[in-house]
């Protein structure tokens, strides 16, 4: 197993949408400088950790996904200083950073592509994925077309503006696919290697990679890719050990023998993530069921050998709100959830106050469904709740319309507000060591259509017995063991004569004796 980074076991990250965080100069959008003047409101929260998706200079077709320079923050979100300045900031507040890694793809408007375009060979000739033809497009994947006097077609692998980078064919088939040794797929690795060096050097404590599973193509069963990270993980080991490596992969069995330190369960894949807290009918909404996510996570970490982190986030920039689907005291038992698991928990920034899912917006920077859950973090009940001194109408996205909004100040003063529910968990999380990244987990009651959810935590002689009853219904099993102590508890939860019983919409955390 690669040395993973001690800061990753008791690790809270907190992802943060920059453009939608905090505005510092009134343009409309956030940026790094707002972030910053933020940092004492994460670390009060409690979290020791960020991720920042893509401030790198872009031309914004995909949000900053599609990266026109690796090296050199956007301007609208500061400049190459502001954020050396942030990893500074956040390390004298005990917190690490991790940057947003986009290695599949860039913009067509990076300077490697246009390069790449060109007739003759050159440098940047095979930096991408070309077929030898204009006529023969790539099996597979869509493909830019017509648009350069080079004869071919370039693999596409999202939008049609994000050309994908050579990293070669596990199983070539073509004339034209290059192997994963051959010189163009070795440079498109090494100047990645640049990248994180670049960063790394500067301050920066690793990276949540973009789509980290899809770079060697032809590769159905990962091995490619697999042996491709296990290359980049000996690179860092050698030059930055210290740096914490988080994959989009979704298959922990494969990015954790990669060299990954953490892998995330995500709404598409195999993981039945949504089978809790997402569409149709989340089990944390009281009404759907855990059973096929339970066996599918201890299939995972079992496959994996148990090494690594297999992390859950409350969402993300591409998923609906959590609020969406799960409402009022069950969001707080959702967080119970997912702060009593192993792996390093990730809250999306507002997720911790309720923030919704906003209906009917315009795309805005290829966001389309995306869009309403990257509205701007609502502060306080001002202007523009806080996020910006701008227009309303120049905001980078409209704001959730509801006066009722929810807003960061007014829950920070609520003892009984979701942020405050969220503090005490976390806190709960930091003290007991069984709760952190690396204890145990043993599911003792996951039925299927049933409730409660209850497993138990454990590190060396500690063990906590976590029970979790979305439910309107009351729920029991029976269990042999008794409480020492309820460390944390929502509702009524009683564990006497070999019986645990959850009230409606309950849950506990309790030291076992």
């Amino acid at each position: 197993m690669n040395r993973r980074p001690e800061w990753l076991d008791n690790a809270v990250f907190y992802e943060i949408y920059p453009q939608s965080f905090c505005d510092s100069n009134g343009d409309g959008i956030g940026d790094i400088p707002g972030i910053i003047s933020k940092l004492d409101y994460i670390a009060e929260l409690g979290c020791t950790a960020l991720w920042l998706n893509p401030c790198f200079d872009s031309p914004f077709g995909d949000a900053g996904y599609d990266v026109a320079d690796y090296c050199k923050v956007a301007p609208r979100y500061g400049t190459n200083d502001d954020l050396v300045r942030l990893f500074n900031e956040a390390h004298k507040r005990g917190m690490h950073v991790l940057l947003d890694l986009v290695p599949g793809h860039t913009s067509w408007k990076h300077p490697w592509f246009l390069e790449s375009m060109k007739a003759g060979r050159n440098e940047y000739t095979d930096r991408y994925v070309w077929t030898d033809s204009i006529w023969e497009e790539p099996t597979g994947y869509g493909s830019l077309r017509g648009i350069s006097d080079r004869d071919g077609s370039c693999a596409v692998n999202f939008f049609t503006h994000q050309p994908a980078l050579n990293y070669g064919y596990y199983k070539p088939e073509r004339p034209w696919q290059q192997s994963m040794d051959s010189e163009g797929a070795l440079a498109t690795r090494n100047a990645m290697k640049d990248v994180m060096r670049f960063w790394l050097s500067k301050g920066c404590d690793g990276f949540r990679v973009d789509m980290a599973g899809s770079l060697v193509k032809n590769d159905e069963d990962g091995k490619g890719t697999i042996k491709l990270w296990q290359d980049i993980r000996g690179f860092l080991d050698a030059e930055y050990p210290e740096a914490a490596m988080v994959s989009e992969w979704g298959e922990p069995d494969k990015s954790l023998q990669g060299g990954f330190h953490m892998d995330f369960l995500l709404h598409f894949g195999p993981s039945h993530y949504n089978d809790l807290f997402r569409y149709g009918e989340p089990f944390f909404e009281g009404r759907g069921d855990c059973s096929e996510f339970v066996r599918k996570y201890v299939e995972s970490s079992e496959k994996s050998g148990h090494k690594g982190l297999i992390c859950i986030p409350s969402g993300n920039h591409d998923m609906d709100r959590l609020a969406k689907w799960v409402h009022g005291d069950r969001l707080k038992i959702a967080f119970a959830f997912l702060l009593s698991m192993p792996g390093a928990p990730f809250i999306y920034y507002g997720d911790e106050i309720g923030m919704r899912y906003v209906e009917g917006l315009t795309s805005v920077e290829g966001g389309y469904g995306r869009t309403g859950s990257r509205s701007p973090m609502q502060w306080d009940d001002g202007a523009n709740a806080g996020f910006s001194t701008a227009d309303a109408d120049k905001l980078y996205i409209p704001l959730d319309p509801d006066s009722d909004r929810p807003n960061a100040r007014a829950q920070s003063a609520d003892p009984h507000s979701l942020r405050s529910e969220v503090k005490k968990l976390i806190s709960v999380r930091m003290t007991e060591k069984p709760l952190q990244s690396l204890g145990a987990i043993d599911f003792v009651h996951a039925e299927k259509n049933g409730y409660p959810l209850a497993y138990i935590r454990s590190s060396e002689n500690e063990c906590i017995l976590v029970v979790l009853n979305p439910s309107e219904n009351e729920a029991s099993f029976a269990f042999d063991g008794n409480a020492a102590e309820t460390l944390y508890s929502l509702g009524a939860v009683q564990l006497a004569d070999g019986k645990v019983t959850a009230a409606p919409c309950s849950t506990a955390f309790i030291r076992l004796a």
